[in-house]
């Protein structure tokens, strides 16, 4: 019964701790401490937009993975990466984040009350609209394409990251 009961205690102490961790880091770091961002991160450091990304927020990151930047002509991506590209690349970046915290929850009660569709603003001032219907929740942005919402509501200490399959463009 004693081993029950430190065995229940040690899961939940990790568990929490685990828990607690997590909400100890910024979206940068979170984005920084999984593989599949890597790309994204590069691009952040890129941009110069670490520092503001790691403030006070709270941001709604919607965050393209690897496979997701895959899409885009090798040439291109490397071309944005280049220091005399930065102000595009800030402004494709910054198409990717909504001030204020935006939960998976909150963005399905805005796409009730919208009936399917709500239009958002981004950090750099953009607008892009997220829709939702019978296969999933989608950004749409300013081009007409779509990003399908793949996972949500990874919470960091100065908002949430929600993954994305496509790179959005401003």
């Amino acid at each position: 019964m004693k081993k029950l009961i430190l065995t229940i205690t040690t899961a939940a102490l990790i568990l929490f701790s685990a828990k607690t961790n997590a909400q100890n880091q910024d979206v940068v770091d979170i984005a920084a401490s999984n593989k599949s961002f890597s790309t994204l991160v590069t691009a952040v450091k890129a941009a110069g937009l670490v520092e503001a990304l790691k403030g006070e927020g709270p941001f709604t990151v919607f965050a393209p993975t690897n496979d997701a930047f895959a899409k885009i002509d090798a040439n291109t991506l490397g071309a944005l990466l280049k220091s005399e590209n930065k102000s595009k690349l800030t402004s494709i970046l910054t198409y990717h984040v909504i001030k204020g915290k935006l939960t998976a929850k909150d963005v399905v009660a805005a796409l009730k009350k919208g009936k399917g569709k709500v239009t958002l603003t981004t950090l750099g001032g953009s607008k892009i609209t997220v829709v939702q219907n019978d296969k999933g929740i989608w950004l749409k942005d300013a081009n007409g394409n779509y990003s399908m919402i793949s996972k949500t509501d990874i919470m960091a200490s100065n908002g949430v990251i929600h993954v994305i399959d496509s790179v959005v463009m401003p």
